[in-house]
C-alpha cells in the first residue's frame, strides 16, 4: 500500500486496430435498429395481408381480422421465447442452422442453411420492391423506374455495411425510433377518436364469392404470418452484440417481441373498429395513417418514414446473412473466402454476395413485389420449425432443471410453423412457391458438394497427419525472363543470385539485329549469368518462355527451379494501364502449366 492506494499491475496496452473492440459490436438499441427493421416494417404489408384474404368472404368477414392477429401474436410470443432459449444455448450465432448441426443432424443443417440463405435473399428484395411501391405511391412520376429505386437503395444499404454493421445501426437508429413513434401515434391516435380522422383512396367493392370457412381462415392466418419474418435475425447475429453477447441479444429479441406484438393487435383493433377494406391507390396502414393523423403533414410524414423504413428493412439481412455465410465457410460447406473478415468487423464477401443475389433477383421480377410475396415466408417457416424441433432434442437430451416446460414452449411452436408453413406453401404453391421448392435442395446440393471437395482436398494434403521428411534437392536454378539490359535486369539479376546456386536469363526476340544487340550489350555488361536468347518468329513472348521452363523442369535432374519475373510498378494507381501486363500473363500460364516457382519481383518507379 502506497499513500492508501493499492498495488496494481501494470500491463502493456496493445492498440487495437480499427474493427476491434467493444465499441463496434452492437449495443441492445444498436441491436433493435441493425436487425429488427425487418420485423418491424413488416406491419406495412402484413395486417393488409390477413385483410386481402378475408375480403374475398365480403368486408363483413373482417371482423375474423383480429383474432387472426392475436393467434399470430401467440405464435410470435412462442417464436421470441424460443428463438431467447436459441441465443442462450448457441452463443456464437447461427440460429436454426447452429440448431440442427448440433440436433438434427447434417442433413437438417444443410435444409435450415438453405432456407435461411432463400429467406435473407427473398427479405432484402421484398423490401426494397415494397418500399419503391410505398414510394411510387406518394410520388406517381416514379412509378416506371421501381427497379432503379431499389437499385441504387440496394447499392446505398451495401456501400453502408461494407464499413460495418455498427456503422449501418447508427445510421438506422432515427428511421427506427421515428417508425416506431409513428406506428405507435397510429395505434393510440386511432383509438382515442371515436371515427377515422379522413379517409383516402378510391372506394372498390368486394362482392362474397367465397364463405368465412377453416380454409380462408387459415389462408388469411398463412399469409399474416409474413409479419414473423425476421424474428430469427438476431439469433443468427449474436456474435455482433457487445458483451454479454447472449444477455444483450435476448434483451433485443424481447423488445422486438413487444414492439410487433403491440403494432399487429393495434392495427388489428383498428381495422375491426373502423371496417378498413382496401381501397384503389392507397395501403390499408395509409389509410390507418388518415384516420388517426388526418391528410395534413403528420400523414405525408409517416407515409415517407415507412417509405424509408421499408427500403432499410433490407439491413436486417447484411446483418445476418454474412454470419451465417462465415458459419457455413468454417463447416467448409462455402468457400473460405466468405469466412475472412475485413479490419472492421464485416464479412465483406458475404455482403458484396448478398447484394448480387438480391440485385439479380430483382431484374428477374422487375421489382414486382407481388410476384416475390408468395416466395417470402417459406424459407423462414422451415427454419422457424428445425430450429424448435432442435431446441425439443436438446432439452430431452441434457433434460436441465425445467426442462418438460421449455421443451412444451417448443414443441408447440414447432407444431404452429409447420401449420403455417404447409398452409402457405400449398396455398401458395402455384403463385410461385415451387421456385423455393427447387431453389432449396440445389442449395442443399450445392452445400454438399462443395464440403465434400473440402473432404477429398483434405485427405489429399494429409491433414491432421504427420508428414514424412521434405524432399532435400542438391541445387536450385532461377530462371530470369528479360527484354533488355537496364536497371530492371540488374535488379532481378541480384535477387535471383541472391536466392538460387545456378541463374540463367532467357530472352526472346523475333528480329536477328535486335537479338544481335541484346548479346553485344550482354557481353560488355558481363554479370556473370548466362543468357539464353529464344528465336519466336511469330513475335510471340510468353509460349517460348513456358517451352523453355517445361523443357528445363524435365531435365532438371532433381533440381529446384524457379521463374523470378521483374515487374515494373508505377507509384500511382493511374500510371497502371500504362505498363505491359506481360509478366502477370505469364506467371498464370506457368502456374497452370508448370510445378515450378513462382515469384513476381517488383520495381517500384518514382513516377
Amino acid at each position: 500500500m502506497v499513500y492508501g492506494l493499492a498495488r496494481r499491475e501494470l500491463r502493456p496496452r496493445v492498440p487495437l486496430r480499427p474493427g476491434e473492440g467493444e465499441k463496434h459490436h452492437l449495443t441492445s438499441l444498436e441491436g433493435l435498429a441493425a436487425l429488427s427493421l425487418d420485423a418491424l416494417s413488416s406491419v406495412a404489408y402484413g395486417p393488409e395481408a390477413i385483410v386481402l384474404a378475408l375480403v374475398a368472404a365480403g368486408t363483413g368477414a373482417l371482423s375474423a381480422t383480429l383474432p387472426i392477429t392475436l393467434a399470430i401474436t401467440f405464435l410470435l410470443a412462442a417464436l421470441v421465447i424460443s428463438y431467447g432459449q436459441v441465443i442462450a444455448v448457441h452463443p456464437d450465432g447461427g440460429g436454426a442452422y447452429a440448431v440442427s448441426k448440433a440436433e438434427l443432424g447434417p442433413a437438417s443443417s444443410l435444409l435450415a442453411a438453405a432456407s435461411l440463405v432463400v429467406d435473407y435473399v427473398l427479405t432484402v428484395a421484398v423490401s426494397l420492391a415494397a418500399g419503391a411501391d410505398a414510394l411510387a405511391s406518394a410520388f406517381p412520376v416514379l412509378a416506371h423506374d421501381k427497379l432503379l429505386v431499389c437499385l441504387v437503395g440496394l447499392a446505398l444499404l451495401t456501400g453502408v455495411n461494407l464499413r460495418g454493421v455498427t456503422e449501418s445501426a447508427r445510421v438506422l437508429m432515427l428511421p427506427t425510433v421515428l417508425f416506431i413513434v409513428a406506428i405507435l401515434g397510429i395505434v393510440v391516435l386511432g383509438l382515442l377518436r371515436p371515427h377515422p380522422a379522413a379517409v383516402v383512396g378510391t372506394a372498390q367493392s368486394f362482392p362474397a364469392h367465397e364463405t368465412l370457412g377453416l380454409l380462408l381462415i387459415l389462408k388469411a392466418f398463412s399469409s399474416g404470418c409474413s409479419a414473423l419474418t425476421g424474428v430469427e435475425a438476431i439469433a443468427n447475429a449474436v456474435p455482433t452484440f457487445r458483451t454479454p453477447r447472449f444477455k444483450r441479444a435476448q434483451r433485443t429479441e424481447l423488445m422486438l417481441g413487444a414492439l410487433l406484438g403491440i403494432m399487429l393487435v393495434g392495427l388489428a383493433v383498428l381495422i375491426r373498429r373502423d371496417r378498413v377494406a382496401p381501397r384503389g391507390g392507397v395501403t390499408v396502414l395509409a389509410q390507418l395513417t388518415a384516420g388517426a393523423y388526418g391528410t395534413g403533414w403528420a400523414y405525408y410524414a409517416t407515409n415517407i418514414i415507412v417509405t424509408l423504413v421499408l427500403l432499410l428493412a433490407a439491413n436486417t439481412s447484411f446483418g445476418g446473412l454474412p454470419v451465417l455465410m462465415s458459419l457455413l465457410a468454417r463447416d467448409h460447406r462455402l468457400p473460405h473466402l466468405f469466412g475472412l473478415r475485413a479490419e472492421r468487423p464485416v464479412y465483406r464477401y458475404g455482403v458484396v454476395a448478398l447484394a448480387l443475389m438480391a440485385a439479380l433477383l430483382l431484374i428477374a421480377v422487375n421489382a414486382d413485389t407481388h410476384r416475390l410475396i408468395p416466395l417470402f415466408a417459406i424459407g423462414v417457416f422451415i427454419g422457424f420449425t428445425l430450429s424448435q424441433l432442435g431446441l425439443v432434442r436438446h432439452w430431452a437430451r441434457q433434460k436441465p432443471e425445467g426442462w418438460k416446460r421449455r421443451a412444451l414452449i417448443n414443441g408447440t411452436g414447432a407444431l404452429l410453423t409447420t401449420l403455417a408453413g404447409v398452409i402457405l406453401l400449398t396455398t401458395k404453391f402455384l403463385e410461385g412457391a415451387w421456385v423455393v421448392v427447387i431453389a432449396v435442395p440445389l442449395m442443399m446440393l450445392l452445400f454438399a458438394r462443395i464440403q465434400r471437395y473440402y473432404t477429398e482436398v483434405g485427405k489429399e494434403l494429409g491433414l491432421g497427419r504427420i508428414p514424412g521428411p521434405p524432399d532435400r534437392r542438391t541445387a536450385s536454378l532461377v530462371i530470369v525472363p528479360l527484354g533488355d539490359v537496364s536497371k530492371l535486369a540488374r535488379h532481378a539479376i541480384g535477387a535471383a543470385l541472391a536466392l538460387g546456386d545456378e541463374v540463367v536469363a532467357v530472352a526472346v526476340q523475333a528480329d536477328p539485329d535486335k537479338t544481335r544487340a541484346l548479346r553485344e550489350a550482354w557481353e560488355r555488361w558481363d554479370p556473370g549469368v548466362r543468357l539464353d536468347i529464344i528465336d519466336s518468329p511469330h513475335r510471340s513472348l510468353v509460349q517460348p518462355i513456358v517451352d523453355y521452363v517445361q523443357r528445363v523442369a524435365h531435365d532438371g535432374d532433381g533440381r529446384q527451379i524457379a521463374v523470378l519475373i521483374p515487374e515494373v510498378e508505377p507509384r500511382h494507381r493511374r500510371y497502371e494501364i500504362l505498363q505491359n501486363q506481360r509478366g502477370l500473363l505469364l506467371a498464370t500460364v506457368l502456374r497452370s502449366r508448370t510445378d515450378v516457382v513462382v515469384c513476381m519481383l517488383p520495381y517500384r518507379l518514382r513516377l
